[in-house]
């Protein structure tokens, strides 16, 4: 049943789960201005990787990605994938090369992806001191993995943010309680300055490779190692998606 009129539910196991975000950058951008990220940055569409004059539609400088994937494409590229499900990873602190986050509520792989885009790479020096977002990133930071994740899960903020958006869009928001067969994929650049492929549902952060210092999440070498690896393994399936976390145009 619904934990209360905000569409949280909890199942029969007790776990959390949330209305699943749509897939629409201007959700993301709003539920992100709304837990702290400067105002400067917004999600964007990305309707081509191949296709330069589409590509350029896309504002720059770009901090992260995100890669919609229908549940069959995932999988196969998981497939090719050193690592499982089961939590392996287990860093914490400021020597990270990226804050990754364990998923632990339900539907909320969305949610997941736009923290992740925002906790990491250029993105995390836009977010506004002493906002919610700010202070849920400081208190997580040293942490291990499940005990970072329980930051996420116990936080009012958080699940305030969510739901005031969970529900807005293009589309009629499904109830939290219904499956969901689409996962959300971030790709951010690490201190180190090597490609991640960040999702909560996985072992830990995935390290697809060094780009260089010119080379930002657009360039064709990031491409190649990321994204384009769920493109190739769509196989035809056109139900997939991409938004781009950039720079807003002045």
């Amino acid at each position: 049943m619904s934990r209360n009129e905000r569409g949280v539910f909890i199942d029969a196991n007790g776990k959390k789960t949330f209305v699943p975000l749509e897939n629409n950058p201007e959700v993301f951008t709003e539920l992100v201005h709304r837990l702290g990220v400067s105002p400067n940055l917004g999600f964007y569409d990305i309707y081509s990787i191949d296709d330069p004059e589409l590509l350029a539609l896309v504002p720059k400088p770009v901090h992260a990605l995100i890669f919609i994937s229908p549940a069959d494409v995932y999988h196969r590229v998981r497939q090719n994938d050193e690592g499982t499900k089961e939590l392996t990873y287990n860093g914490s602190g400021d020597k990270e090369p990226v804050m990754w986050f364990k998923q632990t509520i339900g539907h909320s792989c969305g949610l997941i992806a736009l923290l992740h885009s925002v906790a990491n790479g250029s993105a995390k020096q836009f977010i506004a001191p002493g906002s919610d977002l700010d202070k849920l990133f400081e208190k997580a930071l040293p942490l291990k993995p499940l005990p970072r994740a329980d930051v996420l899960y116990n936080s009012d903020e958080l699940e305030r943010a969510h739901m005031a958006c969970a529900f807005k869009g293009d589309t009629n928001a499904p109830m939290a309680a219904e499956p969901n067969g689409y996962h959300f994929i971030s790709f951010v650049k690490g201190t180190d300055g090597h490609l991640y492929e960040l999702e909560g549902g996985w072992n830990g952060p995935i390290d697809r490779g060094v780009l260089s210092e010119s080379e930002d999440l657009l360039s064709e070498k990031a491409l190649d190692m990321g994204i384009r690896r769920f493109v190739r393994a769509a196989e035809g399936n056109l139900e997939f998606s991409m938004v781009a976390l950039a720079t807003r145009p002045e």
